[in-house]
């Protein structure tokens, strides 16, 4: 009932027992005593019909600011705080990143193509565009394909720039094999990796863990005494990890590092018998060695335009989230997303011509869950 509405049920009220009160200082009379008895008649069923709650009935309900329905007398405040969107797991997530990319590159072996054009990596707003779109979608860093060549060292610097420019981390993936994949000489690795200890061992967008993180890969290649001269004057400053693909092989070589990152970007998590067991065994064997264990997962694959026959499909999605899924299973200190754009092995999340975005979409709801009240 409105306020005008309640006062015209209030003075209505009024003005009758004022009647009453008049009659009855008059003498009585048969035809005082029947107006007397109608009167109190309509009174009583004046009163009878006030306005008040049925029994059992709700408040009448308002709309909130959010356009939802909400009781009158709403309850206290609690401390429980509002659900909001925050991360599903803490563990950093780290794409694999490539700055190889010349304009003409886009010509071989692709499928296709970057929404931002057929880029250079020497592009330093294409980096910074990669580097914000990583973060929106819950990546805390990129892994950096590297080795000592000057066109690399330069692009490398440009990175490093930006990265500490948008508050992102970078770790590096040390390329020791050859187009060929046949393993550099020894004493090249070594200079590359002194290069990187004294230019950047001490940068802050290196400091995703207590050291830098360098993993090498291809150390399979190697032998022990090589491995050895390398990482004997540098374990001091970063953390070098291998890149075995299993148990026995990464154990012939933990001594000398500090951990393993499997690159794996051609399982299929639906076909391949012990996928998950693999990625726990190798996780347990690096961590009881107390190295860092990086797991892969990635969203899909295709080798044909490479020479080779795997191909391995997205199914819009499904294929990242059970891999991501697979990989925090193995109690990682890292999941090492393969990649970001690598674009001949069709294993890309950047946005592109035949995706869009989605790949980012769906690691953004792979990273973030809404918590229940606590």
């Amino acid at each position: 009932m409105s306020l005008k509405r309640l006062d015209e049920h209030r003075n209505g009220k009024s003005s009758g027992w004022r009647r009453l009160t008049h009659l009855l200082s008059q003498p009585l009379s048969l035809g005082l005593l029947s107006a007397l008895a109608i009167l109190i008649v309509a009174l009583a069923v004046q009163i009878s019909s006030s306005p008040g709650p049925l029994p059992g009935a709700s408040p009448t309900p308002i709309s909130s600011p959010l356009g939802t329905n909400a009781p009158a007398n709403p309850p206290p405040a609690t401390s429980t705080p509002p659900a909001t969107e925050e991360p599903a797991d803490s563990t950093p997530v780290l794409a694999y990143y490539y700055i190889w990319f010349d304009v003409q590159s886009w010509n071989r072996a692709k499928t296709d193509y970057p929404l931002l054009g057929r880029y250079s990596s020497d592009d330093a707003a294409v980096m910074r565009q990669h580097i914000q779109w990583a973060q929106e979608a819950g990546i805390d860093g990129f892994i950096v394909s590297w080795k000592g060549r000057d066109k690399l060292n330069r692009r490398l610097d440009q990175l490093v720039q930006i990265a500490g420019e948008e508050d992102f981390k970078l770790a590096i993936i040390y390329e020791s094999l050859d187009f060929e994949r046949n393993p550099l000489p020894v004493e090249q690795v070594n200079d590359d990796l002194n290069y990187f200890v004294d230019r950047y061992a001490e940068h802050p967008v290196f400091d995703l863990f207590e050291k830098p993180m360098v993993i090498w890969a291809g150390t399979w290649e190697f032998s022990l005494e090589e491995i050895q001269s390398v990482v004997q004057d540098k374990r001091e400053w970063i953390f070098i990890l291998a890149s075995e693909k299993n148990v026995k092989d990464y154990q012939r070589v933990a001594q000398l590092v500090d951990g393993d990152a499997y690159y794996w970007s051609s399982v299929n998590p639906d076909t391949h018998r012990g996928y998950a067991e693999k990625l726990m065994a190798m996780g347990e064997a690096v961590h009881e060695n107390g190295g860092l264990w990086v797991a892969p997962a990635a969203p899909g694959y295709d080798s044909r335009l490479l020479g080779g026959t795997t191909v391995i499909d997205r199914k819009e999605g499904e294929t990242l989230r059970t891999e991501m899924e697979t990989a925090l299973g193995s109690a990682p200190d890292a999941i090492g997303l393969i990649s970001w754009n690598e674009f001949s092995e069709n294993s890309h999340i950047e946005p592109s011509e035949n995706h869009g975005d989605r790949y980012l979409e769906v690691l953004a709801e792979t990273r973030r869950i809404t918590p229940s009240p606590k």
